[in-house]
């Protein structure tokens, strides 16, 4: 006999009923608890595929390195050899070491400030003749690479004859002495003495290529130094072409 829970009503022709057991969940229809069917294994989980490794950074791009700036008045003057159009080789600590004051100018024949002074006037000129009466030595620097405007041997040895240079002219074309000092224009012009720089910057206060200015700032300096003075001014801003 079922449990009345499990059993179903049925009712035939005639009106007889007939009872038979309900199917439930879990019962097989001889009555008996069936087997649960086992699930299914899952699928074993895909493996996530490696990240890609990042790209390296690229590595940074060093700075250009800074453009020399030039010597202040009271840093050391470095020293240096270099020859002369004529094959003489000049350093600066042979001077130095005599005591003696030293004035650098640097040099381009063709730059239009340069044929300023020594073309159209003879202010360089002049301003060496009188530098030299007190033994003070001037030396040219020509820091002109290969190819430059001005540069070479033969160019300066011309330069020497045509504008009546007096000094030295030097050859640097490989521009270290120029960097050493800081060299920005042609002319720029140092006044050492005691292997200091006493002075840089322009020979006057006229920035152009045609017209002298009132004021020779070397011929000053050189004046001051004479008389023990303070050497004032210690720096003016060069003016010319680009060395």
């Amino acid at each position: 006999m079922f449990p009345r829970r499990h059993m179903l009503l049925f009712t035939l022709a005639g009106g007889a009923l007939l009872v038979a057991p309900a199917a439930f969940p879990g019962a097989s229809s001889a009555g008996e608890p069936s087997k649960e069917t086992p699930a299914a294994p899952a699928a074993p989980a895909t493996p996530a595929s490696p990240a890609t490794p990042a790209a390296p950074a690229a590595p940074a791009t060093p700075a250009a390195p800074a453009a020399a700036k030039p010597l202040q008045a009271g840093e050391k003057a470095p020293d240096f050899d270099l020859t002369d159009t004529q094959g003489k080789t000049y350093k600066l600590s042979t001077y130095l070491g005599e005591g003696k004051t030293v004035v650098l100018e640097w040099f381009n024949p063709d730059c239009p400030f340069v044929r300023k002074h020594h073309e159209k006037t003879r202010s360089m000129a002049e301003t060496q003749a009188f530098a030299a009466k007190d033994g003070v030595v001037w030396l040219a620097i020509n820091s002109g690479a290969p190819g430059k405007q001005g540069n070479g041997l033969d160019r300066n040895k011309k330069a020497v004859l045509d504008y009546k240079i007096a000094y030295p002219v030097l050859l640097d074309e490989s521009g270290a002495v120029g960097k050493a000092y800081g060299a920005k224009t042609t002319p720029h012009l140092f006044v050492i003495s005691k292997g200091v720089v006493v002075f840089a910057g322009a020979i006057d206060d006229r920035p152009d290529a045609a017209e002298l200015g009132k004021t020779n700032y070397v011929r000053v300096v050189l004046e001051q130094l004479k008389a023990g003075k303070p050497v004032e001014p210690a720096e003016t801003k060069p003016y010319g072409c680009s060395v």
